[in-house]
Parts: structure tokens; C-alpha cells; sequence
């Protein structure tokens, strides 16, 4: 164990193991080995209380990766129980399942969906009730990985969780923060209910409101210390009164809340994240004047993220509807007569995936939209000759867990293999793509920490190489905004739990460089840098 895990493992003994348990948060950053940690944890806890039942609760694609690391570092051999892997579908084989793991001394895993579909089910008969009652009385301890994903509050997710009876959950998190101050406090309060009424929090709040800018309290509305925690972060300019609030939110949350921010990541080669603003064809620049008075943020963002990559795209994009149903062949047909000068990104990839093949370097391309990455392929496939499963390779939503392993496994070791288009959301998780060194963010995410996520896929422990990150931003398009409020969030979270009195706070703003001289040779060339009206390092 290195030294965060060691900490972090009697972090959650002095939590989990005492006259009072109660429940914490691991804030460990990506592929900083929070799953070791906690699987050597669950084997020395389950030692010691040999009765305990054990329940993992996480997002469903990143079942199999817990799983094949529990048999290389289990101590002994302790029975693994979830519905997929016996096709349990209905609610009678869930329950064998439930009874196979209450009878004998064994770990179960549940998806959230599944987990609240199950606790949330209205059906009264003996069979769904004894299943809820399983779930909900059984669990001697609650591991949630990604545990970021029940944090908003009146979801299904979210309540069904809070209703199971042991004090000792345990929330595992790489990017805690999403998007709203108020969603860490519920996240809290699912570890330990009512935390902002606990006797120590109760005090910290009412100094918090005490010390904020007169101006913000008569504001403040129902959820108004949240929003007076985001505005003091944010905007209030007075340094002292932002660092006070972060030293009471520390003081806090400090017995319950164990953050690391990833120092073992500082043994790797090194991060590049830039931010990349892309002058627009004239024919994308009409077509974004369009977009800019279209009133659906979602249809916005949709549509902006085809017409961004190439404005031809824009009618596929406006049929491709929620579903994403991509047309291949309308791809194919548009490719035939395409002028790739006129899509800003879609040069800005071609460009960069030359210099990735004649640098003997791997690119990855996120995005949130399938469209985008189809095209992408396509194009590829035609420009370059590459062909899926051999010098590309493509994981969404659809995938399953066979193709996400063999698609992971190919990409990192073949020498052949060249790009990997990813759904940022489907890539988010469980997967290490560390055969890439080159990375496009396609499109801005809400969600910042998604874009993190994405990121941690390539720049985590097994990376050999510097990894420099593009996220490439359509200058003069609503894009612009996205970026600033994303980034706004993101120093939220740096402030909250990165912050010390040696750096101060001008370490969180973005660095404006000079394309010419910001130290990465592909960006230096004319071939790359021809649309770039401005470049920010992060």
C-alpha cells in the first residue's frame, strides 16, 4: 500500500470500526487505487466480523473490473454474488440470489438502478418485500463506488439508499464535486444523516452565514447556505472571507470527508491541459448565429457540437433526435463531396491525428454525442484507410463489457492501433486507455467533472508518456459560455479541497499562452495552430 491508501484505509477504520460507526467519504482522485484500498479494507473488516454481508453498490459496466480485482488481491477466497452474471431477471431469482448471499459469508453487487428499482418497487407481494427487506436490513456495511452518482436530492437513487438501515456507508468518489455545492451536503447526509444538524456542523454553519457579505445574506433563499458558499467562492472578492470559508468547510467535514488529490499522479511523465478557442469557417459562424436563437439549451448543445466538427452535419444532427440515431450511409454519402477546411475541429483532428502517426503517438477523442464520433470514424476510415478492431477503436453507451475489455486491451497494446472514439459518458469509468497520449475533448460537458473523468483514462498510473489534452472550444459560439461556467464549478472544487495559505488562490485561474511558445511541438506547428485565435493552460 502507498502511503494515501495507508491513511486512507485508517481513515476508514477509525469511521467504521468503533463503538459508533458511522459512514465517510473516500475523495480520492482518479487512479489513485481507491478500489485496493478498499477491497484490502472490506477482506480485514470482514476477518473480524465474520458475519458481516457485506453490499457494493455501483454504476453496472464497471461490475466486471471490481470483480477481476477481487481475485488478484483477495486474501482468500471470499464468494462474489450480483444478478448479471446468472441472469437473474426477475424479482423470485433475485430473491435466491439475496437468500445464496445471506447464508453464506460472500460480497454482493448491485447496480444503482437495479438497487433502487428493487427498494423503490410499489408491488406489495411477499417476494418484491422480502427482496426490499434484504436490501435495506442485511447490509452490515454500504461501499458506493462512483458515489458521486446519487447525489441529487428526491431521486429514486438517492432515497432508496438512504433508507438502508446500517450506519456504515461509504461513499468512494474520484470526483466528488459535479456541479452545486448542495449536492457534496447531500452526498453527507447520506453518510451521515442530518450532518448540517450534527452539533459541530450546526456551529461551523451559523459561522459561515455570520461571515459572509451583507449583501449575499439578504439574498439568500430556501437552499441559500449553499448558495452563499458558491457565491462566496466564486465572486466575492474579498480573499480573507474566502479563505475563512474554506477553512470552516474543512473543519467541518474533516472527520467524515478524506480528500487526496492525486501526488502519485505527480510520478507520472506529466499533464498537459489545454483549452483550445478555433476561429469558425464563414459558414459555420452563419450557422451559429442560427443556433444562437434557438431557446433549448440541450438542442443548443447538440446541434452546436455537429455544426462545431462541420457544418454539413447540421442536418443529420437535427434528425439524429434523443435517441442518436446515426445514418452511416448519409455519412458516407456527404463525405463524397466534403470540404474539410470548413469544419474547424474536424481539420483540427485530421491535423493532429497526422502528427499522432508520425510521432508513433495514440490519440483519444471524447465527446457526449454520438453523431460527432461516427462521423469522425467514418471519415477516418476513408481519408486514412483505418479500419475498426485493427487502427481504430469506438466505445458508447451500447457497448458491452466484452467489447469495452477487448476494444481497451487492443488500443493499448497493438502498435497498429492509432484512435479510440469514445461516448465521454460510457469512458467515464473503469476504463484505462494509457496506450493514448494525445486527447480531444470534442465538446463542453456541463458536468466538469465528466470531462475529468475522461481524462483520468489516459493520465493515471501505467502512462509512460506526457499526456496533453485538447479541449477545443468554438470561438464566438455558445460554447464560450459553457467553458466559463465549467470552469467556474471546477475552481469550486479546487478551492474546497486543494487550497493551502503557500500557493494561494492565483493557481486556480486559467494561464493565457502564446500558441508558438507553449512548449508542445505539435501545437507549434503551423499544420495544428492555423484556426487557434486563443489557447489557455489549466
Amino acid at each position: 500500500m502507498k502511503p494515501h491508501q495507508i491513511e486512507g484505509f485508517n481513515f476508514l477504520l477509525s469511521n467504521l470500526v468503533s463503538d459508533n460507526p458511522g459512514g465517510c467519504i473516500m475523495a480520492h482522485a482518479p487512479g489513485s487505487g481507491k478500489t485496493f484500498m478498499i477491497i484490502s479494507f472490506l477482506q480485514s473488516f470482514m476477518a473480524k466480523y465474520p458475519a458481516a454481508r457485506p453490499l457494493v453498490v455501483l454504476p453496472r459496466g464497471i461490475l466486471p473490473i471490481w470483480k477481476k480485482e477481487f481475485l488478484r488481491w483477495q486474501v482468500e477466497n471470499i464468494p462474489l454474488y450480483d444478478f448479471y452474471s446468472v441472469k437473474a431477471d426477475s424479482r423470485s431469482q433475485h430473491l435466491e440470489v439475496l437468500k445464496e448471499w445471506v447464508k453464506e459469508r460472500s460480497i454482493l453487487f448491485l447496480g444503482y438502478k437495479q438497487f433502487s428499482s428493487i427498494v423503490c418497487d410499489t408491488d406489495d407481494g411477499n417476494i418484491a418485500v422480502a427482496c426490499q427487506n434484504y436490501l435495506l436490513k442485511i447490509p452490515t456495511i454500504l461501499i458506493l463506488d462512483e458515489g458521486h452518482t446519487p447525489r441529487n436530492q428526491d431521486t429514486d437513487v438517492l432515497t432508496s439508499l438512504e433508507r438502508v438501515e446500517t450506519p456504515r456507508k461509504v461513499v468512494l468518489s474520484g470526483t466528488l464535486y459535479q456541479n452545486h455545492v448542495r449536492e457534496v451536503f447531500n452526498i453527507l447526509n447520506l453518510v451521515r444523516p442530518k450532518f448540517l444538524k450534527m452539533e459541530t456542523s450546526k456551529a461551523i454553519r451559523r459561522r459561515i452565514l455570520s461571515r459572509a457579505e451583507i449583501s449575499s445574506r439578504r439574498n439568500l433563499m430556501k437552499d441559500g447556505f449553499y448558495e452563499l458558499i458558491e457565491h462566496t467562492l466564486i465572486k466575492d472578492e474579498n480573499h480573507t472571507r474566502k479563505v475563512t470559508v474554506i477553512q470552516d468547510l474543512r473543519e467541518m467535514t474533516r472527520k467524515v470527508l478524506h480528500y487526496y488529490k492525486g501526488d502519485n499522479l505527480d510520478e507520472l511523465p506529466g499533464l498537459v491541459d489545454f483549452s483550445v478557442f478555433l476561429r469558425l469557417s464563414p459558414r459555420q459562424k452563419a450557422e451559429v448565429k442560427e443556433l444562437k436563437t434557438l431557446n433549448r439549451k440541450f438542442t443548443i448543445s447538440a446541434q452546436g457540437s455537429a455544426i462545431y466538427l462541420h457544418p454539413n452535419l447540421k442536418a443529420l444532427a437535427k434528425n439524429s433526435g434523443v435517441k442518436e440515431r446515426v445514418d452511416e450511409e448519409k455519412i458516407d454519402v456527404m463525405l463524397e463531396k466534403l470540404n474539410v477546411k470548413e469544419g474547424a475541429k474536424l481539420n483540427f483532428y485530421l491535423n493532429l491525428l497526422q502528427l499522432c502517426e508520425s510521432g508513433g503517438e495514440k490519440l483519444l477523442v471524447f465527446s457526449q454525442y454520438l453523431l460527432p464520433l461516427k462521423f469522425l470514424e467514418r471519415i477516418t476510415a476513408k481519408v486514412k484507410g483505418y479500419s475498426v478492431g485493427k487502427e481504430m477503436f469506438m466505445i458508447t453507451g451500447d457497448s458491452d463489457a466484452e467489447t469495452r475489455e477487448s476494444s481497451m486491451e487492443k488500443f493499448n497494446v497493438s502498435s497498429e492501433a492509432r484512435v479510440f472514439f469514445g461516448s465521454i459518458k460510457a469512458c467515464g469509468e473503469g476504463i484505462s486507455l494509457v496506450g493514448a497520449s494525445r486527447i480531444i475533448i470534442l465538446d463542453v460537458h456541463l458536468n466538469p467533472s465528466v470531462t475529468r473523468q475522461a481524462i483520468g483514462r489516459a493520465f493515471r498510473p501505467g502512462q509512460v508518456r506526457k499526456v496533453y489534452t485538447y479541449r477545443l472550444i468554438a470561438s464566438g459560439s455558445p460554447e464560450e459560455e459553457d467553458h466559463t461556467t465549467c470552469f467556474k464549478k471546477e475552481s469550486i472544487a479546487k478551492m474546497w479541497f486543494e487550497w493551502d495559505e503557500f500557493n494561494g488562490l492565483q493557481n486556480f485561474d486559467m494561464e493565457t499562452v502564446n500558441v508558438n511558445e507553449c512548449g508542445d511541438i505539435f501545437l507549434e506547428t503551423s499544420r495544428l495552430n492555423e484556426d487557434v485565435v486563443a489557447l489557455f493552460k489549466r
